[in-house]
């Protein structure tokens, strides 16, 4: 083995979820052989928690049905390391059975009544009880006396979301000694103890975090670590009080838990996961996530039907493109469904085959989409696994879908980052970041006066880190533009009831053009007055794009130039009263401005990164898209040319060669993140702008390599065909 730690060279992982029936079926050999088949290094193994597979000590430590004084769970670890695999022992916690209830009621979750927090039969332990930081831990000592794994995980480590408060005795007397104050009766937003009920419940996770590997190490040496679990989506971590800003750090390898799809991303996202954690854990460390070979997209879950190998293919394809390790995932240990077991083989076989381009290696984007927790968590003000995130995330996941629909190389970038970030991009994005610490906008002003150029949009600095209100924009000097009093339009849906005209609004492109154009003669179009901006580029044959966003009230300093207003709301049903009431206004949508450093600041009041994610409209995305290319001008890496928008690019460095993934996002299901076929796009030309010699191309999918020439300082070659992905080694 290695010399390196465990965590650091363990790169494909398998996963037989155990059932309580399944002590009196496990077929220990087919498994065994099924390791072989799918290349795998390592294995996460059902410890103890709710369940155990084991003969433990403990008498309300319940075994599975069927277990009796076998070690289940052993048995497989020694089977495993027969096979010279690593290890995991997985631990699923944060419930237990009724006799655990009447034997400590008082490690049970409260509600305001005092009556017990259930969930289905099961009762919810407290994050700030004895169960967690005395039991568990004894728990964790016994498995490694027992059988010495080399970590644990835990999928359910950070208790109860935050969709509910705890009024047990515990937390009533630590958030006393917190804040000193009683805990918060409602999700009340306005209430100071609320929002400190907030903060104190994720330094409880963090330290919990911190706990646990404290007690693994010592019980197991310092290579064994306690790696709990993380989800993917933003909105799930904060749900959960995940801090990831501090957490990631801490982690010597990610486990994430980042399965099911949700009814607004596809697959782009879990390239964005992968992307965003590893900015933050560090690119040298592992990523495995627990890809499901059950279905388990959009709103229905059968935890016993092979999903589709196609989207299987996808999923951990664009995994793959986010710097994250495949780990296969099942149900129970014997299925009647069997198409599930031949998915995972021909992906890690290829896995294997290509892993000295998949890790060690580092980003190399374009542009910086600004994010962070606490944007979400006090600014956005929304939280929970089903939550939209209209405030905060529905505009990041517009700026993330415009520049993947565009094939622009972007990088998640934490606002605690963009001052360092320049040099790595030219350009960041600040999707209505709203919740900005004082630090974190003296960043943004050193990004520009370094050269960066900077795009804001709807309400970005309008508030601070802990959403508390700021007179004008904290940014409003920097780039012109100032909070005036009050808004229009919405942030939510627009009312798709064709009676209901409100938010049927557009926005105005200067200077009008349509005099110019082809159409009919209109008496009101004025006099063409010069050339349009390059961020309308594209746009020449329309003086009007559809919005029905929202729009904050701004004035704008002299200098700043307008490049669009808003055409208020106007009737749509009868179609005779569907004319513009108000065709112009003097409410500025969208301007832009000249650093004093060389660089270029748009800020799109209009919120078309958030009217992009939620409604599609292709404009929104182009805008956003011309907007980055002006601020690169001839400095973008990569420009992707024959993709009609289906086809993504990620760039790596490694070692003095270029490693590029193409991924195929061409949607053939109306629910995303689900596919059933693979349709092939191409030909696909790629240009990569490089200063080094490089001269060739291998297409480790392909498995060929393929002509180049280059262009000035451009190397360009031509993708004939992508199926699912491709990787491009550049040298």
């Amino acid at each position: 083995m290695s010399a390196e730690p465990w965590y650091k060279t363990t790169l494909r992982w398998g996963q037989t979820n155990l059932v309580e029936i399944d002590p009196a079926r496990y077929d220990a050999e087919w498994w065994r052989e099924h390791w072989r088949k799918t290349k795998v290094q390592g294995v996460i193994v059902n410890a103890g928690g709710i369940v155990a597979y084991y003969p433990s000590k403990f008498p309300l430590h319940h075994r599975a049905e069927h277990l009796g004084e076998r070690d289940l769970y052993g048995e497989i670890v020694k089977l495993a390391r027969e096979e010279g695999l690593r290890v995991i022992a997985r631990m699923d916690s944060n419930r237990v059975a009724e006799d655990f209830y009447e034997a400590h009621p008082e490690w049970i979750c409260r509600k305001a009544d005092g009556s017990p927090h259930k969930e289905a039969e099961k009762y919810v332990t407290c994050i700030g009880s004895e169960y967690y930081s005395k039991y568990l831990p004894s728990v964790m000592e016994e498995i490694i006396e027992r059988s010495h794994p080399d970590g644990f995980s835990d999928n359910s480590w950070a208790g109860m979301p935050r969709t509910h408060i705890c009024y047990c005795d515990n937390c009533k007397t630590q958030f006393k000694a917190y804040a000193g104050k009683e805990l918060p009766k409602d999700h009340d937003w306005q209430d100071k103890s609320y929002r400190d009920w907030i903060r104190w419940n994720f330094e409880r996770r963090t330290e919990l975090w911190k706990l646990n590997n404290r007690v693994t190490r010592k019980a197991g040496g310092d290579e064994c670590i306690w790696s709990g679990m993380i989800g993917g989506e933003t909105l799930y971590n904060s749900a959960r009080f995940i801090d990831l800003q501090q957490i990631m750090p801490e982690a010597a390898i990610v486990m994430l838990d980042h399965q099911r799809r949700n009814p607004h991303d596809g697959f782009e996202q879990n390239t964005e996961a992968g992307k965003r954690l590893h900015e933050m854990a560090g690119w040298n460390k592992l990523i495995p996530e627990s890809m499901p070979q059950y279905q388990l997209g959009g709103p229905a879950v059968f935890r016993q039907a092979s999903m589709p190998p196609a989207e299987v293919r996808l999923w951990s394809s664009s995994g793959f493109a986010g710097g994250i390790q495949p780990w296969w995932h099942h149900i129970g240990s014997m299925h009647e469904d069997r198409r599930q077991y031949k998915t995972a083989e021909p992906i890690f076989r290829w896995h294997e085959a290509n892993q000295d381009v998949l890790v060690n290696r580092t980003l190399t984007p374009d542009v910086g989409i600004v994010w962070s927790q606490q944007n979400q968590d006090y600014f956005g003000r929304d939280f929970g696994r089903y939550a939209t995130g209209t405030k905060t995330m529905v505009p990041y996941r517009g700026a993330v879908k415009a520049m993947d629909r565009h094939a622009i190389p972007y990088l998640p970038l934490h606002a605690d980052d963009i001052a360092k970030a320049f040099g790595r991009v030219s350009v960041i994005i600040l999707p209505n970041m709203g919740g900005l610490s004082d630090g974190q906008i003296a960043g943004i002003e050193a990004f520009v006066a370094a050269g960066g150029s900077v795009i804001a949009t709807g309400d970005t600095s309008i508030a601070n880190e802990h959403g508390d209100a700021r007179s004008d924009f904290a940014l409003g000097k920097l780039f012109g533009v100032h909070r005036g009093e009050g808004d229009k339009g919405g942030e939510g849906p627009v009312d798709s009831n064709i009676e209901t005209y409100q938010r049927h609004s557009y926005l105005r492109l200067l200077p009008e053009n349509r005099v110019g154009v082809y159409g009919s003669r209109d008496a009101t179009a004025p006099s063409q007055a010069g050339q349009r901006h390059p961020v309308l580029h594209g746009l020449d044959d329309t003086d009007s794009l559809p919005f029905g966003g929202f729009l904050p009230m701004v004035t704008v300093d002299d200098g700043v130039e307008v490049l669009a207003t808003y055409i208020p709301e106007y009737p749509i049903y009868p179609p005779e009263t569907s004319w513009m009431r108000e065709p112009r206004s003097t409410h500025a949508a969208i301007t832009v401005k000249a650093s004093a450093s060389g660089g270029k600041l748009v800020w799109f009041v209009a919120d078309i990164d958030r009217c992009f994610a939620r409604d599609g409209q292709f404009e929104h995305a182009l805008l956003l898209a011309n907007a980055v290319r002006w601020a690169l001008g001839d400095r973008a890496k990569v420009r992707v040319s024959g993709t009609k928008g289906v086809i993504t690019a990620e760039l790596y460095e490694q070692n003095g060669r270029h490693i590029m993934h193409l991924n195929n996002r061409l949607l053939l299901s109306n629910i995303p993140g689900r596919q059933y076929d693979l349709v092939p796009i191409g030909p696909v030309e790629v240009r990569l702008k490089t200063d080094s010699k490089a001269s060739s191309v291998e297409l480790r999918v392909a498995g060929r390599s393929v002509p180049t020439r280059r262009d000035g300082d451009a190397l360009v070659f031509t993708v004939d065909s992508i199926l699912d992905h491709e990787v491009a080694v550049i040298g």
